[in-house]
């Protein structure tokens, strides 16, 4: 499934050097030579990028090295570089990839590990995901407070060992708070994907402490943590997971889902980078 014209696919070849490489064409392509803070738009959050400041530059992610065209519908395929009424730089990645999509770890975490060698030292994470929490509707953005990698799989090579701690900062999820004290949070469980999670699955989530599931986000966060920056996560819970929620799970729901909450979690969402 790999596309060998990709060097990350290249088991010699350094991911580091490669996001290095990438961080120059982005410099090149934008202009600016370096941004402050990394934001990754997953599913329903896509409009928050138009009312975080003023967009300078939109390049597509395939003219920079290493990143691939986006398999998933409602993503963008672009990277934008936008400057902030307060005159910070933000990068924003609208190119995921995705661990099912069979390309390897690192090419899941280049982005992020782009936006590292670009200068960024804060990482939001932004993703769609199903609920566990009783209470919790779609439509209903939450906050990340921790992870359960599910994956069997880590962006982490060779005895390389990462203090996962406070893997998502308390300090930016306290900034979070103040702007809208009703943020609840919880503990967001990536799967492999791309087939959603079964009742039993979601069952297993939930006895060991998830709370949100998904199949994005963790092993970005920990390539995020990896390259020494402070992570932010939020997830829109765009449908109650398998077991909870009676009706077949399908993509549409997830879309439509996305699109009825996208102006108030991208204002939520806006608010909160303008504090950063």
């Amino acid at each position: 499934m790999s596309d060998i014209s990709n060097p990350l696919d290249d088991p010699t070849s350094d991911p580091f050097e490669l996001a290095a490489d990438a961080a120059a064409d982005i410099a090149r392509l934008t202009g600016v030579d370096r941004h402050d803070i990394a934001l990754t738009l997953g599913s329903g959050w896509g409009k928050a990028a138009d009312l975080i400041g003023e967009t300078t530059a939109t390049i597509p992610a395939t003219e920079v090295t290493g990143f691939s065209k986006p398999a998933l519908a409602g993503h963008v395929g672009s990277l934008r570089s936008i400057l902030t009424p307060t005159g910070r730089r933000v990068l924003v990645i609208g190119a995921r990839t995705h661990y099912y999509e069979g390309h390897g770890v690192r090419r899941v975490v280049h982005s992020v590990r782009t936006a590292a060698a670009t200068g960024a030292r804060t990482m939001v994470l932004t993703n769609g995901a199903g609920g566990i929490k009783a209470g919790w509707k779609p439509g209903q953005p939450v906050l990340i407070s921790d992870h359960i990698n599910l994956t069997g799989d880590s962006p982490l090579e060779g005895a390389t060992f990462i203090d996962l701690t406070d893997l998502y900062s308390v300090r930016l999820r306290d900034l979070a708070r103040r702007i809208d004290p009703t943020l609840d949070e919880g503990v967001y469980c990536q799967f492999r994907g791309p087939q959603y999670e079964t009742p039993a699955e979601v069952r297993m989530a939930k006895t060991i402490g998830g709370s949100i599931v998904g199949m994005s986000t963790a092993l970005e966060a920990i390539a995020a943590r990896q390259a020494g920056m402070e992570i932010l996560g939020f997830s829109l819970i765009t449908n109650m997971a398998a077991g909870i929620q009676t009706t077949p799970l399908s993509h549409h729901e997830v879309i439509e889902a996305g699109r009825e909450a996208e102006p108030v979690i991208s204002a939520l969402l806006a608010r909160v980078i303008g504090e950063l």
